[in-house]
Order: structure tokens, then C-alpha cells, then sequence
């Protein structure tokens, strides 16, 4: 089922912040009415796609922080291995200089609520837990978060497949044009090209001026 349009599922979980400090019970409920949240999954620390996509989510940051939005990164590892990839150089593989939250999802339960589980349990005649089918990771999902809690858009990749970050920020850059202006942004648009209004006459404008 797509979140697209409903509140973020809500959790408290263990997470490392500022790259260095483990903290209990992180929510996205400090950041309601204050901050958009980009919220994506990655499926494991110690790997080889995960260090990239961590890296440039960091060297975007300042950019996030721009239009007025948090990034956060969550995986199913613990919060000791997330402090000891964090601990370990870029040279090595290593997460070392990213400062964004990064959250513990160790009981899989986040990974199961926002639909991005790389596999799913399978449960004997008495409904006890009998195996699991698949990953027991998360896929690479996406979430945009807007101030009031809701997804605004998600998008989920599969395992070998990296994310490009500048598409993330052209689709919150929609989403404040959207909110600012009142008018829908058609194909690829992107900050500072035209959009337009979301009837006959707008769009026969837009498909004439374009």
C-alpha cells in the first residue's frame, strides 16, 4: 500500500546523532510543524552502494537544510554498528563526517510499516513465526515528509540500484512551489521554470508556451 497522502507511520527508536551520540527513542514527532523530513532506507552499514548514497545525502546537506528539511538515514542495524561505521574513514569504506541522524531499526518493525522490507515472514498452521522469504533489509526506500506528518512522495529501489539525491531535492522544491504559489508543476520541472494552474486553461497555456 502507497503512504503517498497519509501520515508517516509513527515510531521511537533507538538512533546515532550528530555522528557520534546514541540516543533512545527518536520520533519524527519533534520535527512536526517545524521541519520537512526526508526520510530514506538503506539495507545495511559495512556494504558498498550504502557508504555512496550516505556520503552524498551529507554532501547535499546544506541544501536539505535550505528549504527548511531534516534527512534522516535508518537501516536494521543496531545502533552500536551504525556508531562503528560512522567511527570508521571514508578511505575505508567508513561513514565518517556524516552528522545526520541515522536510526536503528533492529526489530525490522519501521522497515515493515513503511513497505520497504526486502522480504516478508512466513507463519506455520498455529500462526507462530515459522521463516522468512527474502532480505531481511530494507530495500533503498525514499520518503518526503511535508511539516504536518504526511508523504508526499516515496519512492523504493531495489538493492543494487543508487539513488540520485539532486531528484530528491527537485521534488521538495515542488512540493514548497506547490504550497507557496498554489500551482501544479508539470514534467521535469524544476526550480525557477514556469509552472502552472491546475485547470483546461492553465494547462492549454502551459502546452502552448512549452
Amino acid at each position: 500500500m502507497a503512504l503517498v497522502g497519509k501520515k508517516a507511520p509513527a515510531f521511537s527508536a533507538g538512533a546515532v546523532i550528530n555522528g557520534e551520540e546514541i540516543v533512545e527513542n527518536f520520533n519524527l514527532d519533534q520535527y512536526l510543524g517545524k521541519k520537512n523530513v526526508v526520510l530514506f532506507f538503506y539495507p545495511k552499514d559495512f556494504t558498498f552502494v550504502c557508504p555512496t548514497e550516505l556520503h552524498a545525502f551529507q554532501s547535499k546537506l546544506a541544501e536539505f537544510e535550505k528549504r527548511d528539511t531534516v534527512v534522516i538515514g535508518c537501516s536494521t542495524d543496531t545502533e552500536e554498528t551504525h556508531l562503528a561505521w560512522l567511527m570508521t574513514p571514508k578511505a575505508e569504506g567508513g561513514i565518517e563526517s556524516v552528522t545526520y541522524p541515522i536510526i536503528a531499526d533492529a526489530s525490522k518493525t519501521i522497515s515493515l510499516n513503511y513497505g520497504v522490507l526486502a522480504g516478508e515472514y512466513s507463519y506455520d498452521p498455529e500462526t507462530n513465526l515459522w521463516s522468512f522469504d527474502g532480505a531481511p533489509v530494507a530495500y533503498r526506500g525514499t520518503f518526503l515528509i511535508d511539516k504536518e506528518g504526511v508523504v508526499r512522495h516515496e519512492s523504493i529501489n531495489d538493492l543494487p540500484l543508487g539513488r540520485n539525491i539532486d531528484e530528491y531535492l527537485r521534488i521538495l522544491d515542488a512540493q514548497i512551489h506547490v504550497e507557496k504559489f498554489g500551482e501544479v508543476c508539470p514534467a521535469n520541472w524544476e526550480e525557477g521554470k514556469e509552472a502552472m494552474q491546475a485547470t483546461n486553461e492553465g494547462v492549454a497555456t502551459y502546452l502552448s508556451n512549452n
